[in-house]
């Protein structure tokens, strides 16, 4: 029997609204200074959970234990993912730990093709090196450039980490609706951004009226809304796709910071930002090899 695997349209037009609302996360955290990046963390997902609870009730089937503890591990790796990001700015640039964790496509493509049997068209690999190629423009239109190291592996870590969080969250996804696949992830989150906030000592209250604001935006505009659009759309392609599909981030930041900060647009990154969307464009049009069983 063969099995087609064509990605659902619709699936990857919420998957790319998320992504692109996702844009807004990065004007959000500089909102929320002087909180740290471990408290924004805990207080994004604290502020989501009750609206992703009330959105998982009565969505629950019977028998998904193992899918719910996928969605746990995709928290973990997601915290993992961002702890290990905001400590390699502190060893290399932000454009470098940036442009770094924009490996996780190859990860999640690799894994896919060695342990879980994925068979990906040529279109695909062209469509992935395309947009890496983006992510690379836009790295070094921001000033990437080579550090001591450190960060640099840090920030290849953290991609290790946000592609293992895809992996997981597509598995999740098959057995668990949109919902309770978001409130196990924001609930394992919720609990490791606390726990290593409170060992690693940052300061959780005493921020002015401005963060406080733009940490209950990150909770209910990124975490709740574009997450849940992420998450729904992670069920409808595959888990290669959804990878793809999350680098438009980079471009949404830099195009909503152009046109509501002002920020100026080089030419170098108005044409990363046309090959990720040109690469991520070929890859829907890619969809795996079908599968014979």
């Amino acid at each position: 029997m063969v099995i087609h695997k064509t990605p659902d349209p619709r699936g990857l037009a919420s998957l790319l609204f998320g992504a692109s609302l996702l844009g807004f996360a990065a004007m959000l955290v500089r909102w929320a200074a002087p909180a740290g990046p471990l408290a924004v963390g805990f207080y994004r997902m604290a502020f989501a959970l009750p609206f992703v609870a009330l959105m998982a009730r009565g969505t629950a089937r019977p028998d998904t234990g193992r899918a719910r503890l996928w969605a746990l591990v995709a928290g973990a790796c997601f915290v993992l993912d961002l702890w290990m990001w905001h400590t390699a700015l502190h060893h290399t640039s932000a454009a470098n730990a940036t442009l770094l964790v924009t490996l996780a496509p190859i990860w999640v493509a690799v894994v896919s093709v060695l342990w879980l049997g994925a068979r990906l068209r040529r279109r695909f690999w062209m469509g992935m090196l395309l947009a890496l190629a983006g992510a690379l423009v836009l790295g070094l239109a921001k000033g990437a450039r080579w550090g001591s190291g450190l960060g640099e592996l840090l920030g290849a870590l953290a991609s290790l980490a946000y592609g293992a969080f895809t992996l997981a969250l597509g598995r999740a996804r098959r057995e668990l609706s949109a919902p309770e696949a978001l409130f196990w992830v924001v609930l394992s989150c919720t609990v490791l951004f606390g726990a290593l906030g409170l060992l690693q000592g940052e300061a959780f209250r005493g921020y002015p009226a401005r963060s406080w604001w733009a940490l209950l935006a990150l909770g209910v505009a990124i975490q709740v809304v574009a997450w849940w659009f992420i998450t729904w759309g992670m069920g409808h392609v595959s888990t290669n796709m959804g990878a793809m599909g999350l680098m438009t981030q980079p471009v949404a930041t830099v195009v909503f910071g152009w046109l509501l900060l002002s920020e100026p647009l080089r030419p170098l990154q108005a044409v990363g930002t046309l090959l990720v969307l040109a690469g991520v464009t070929l890859c829907a049009f890619a969809p795996p090899v079908p599968e014979r069983h």
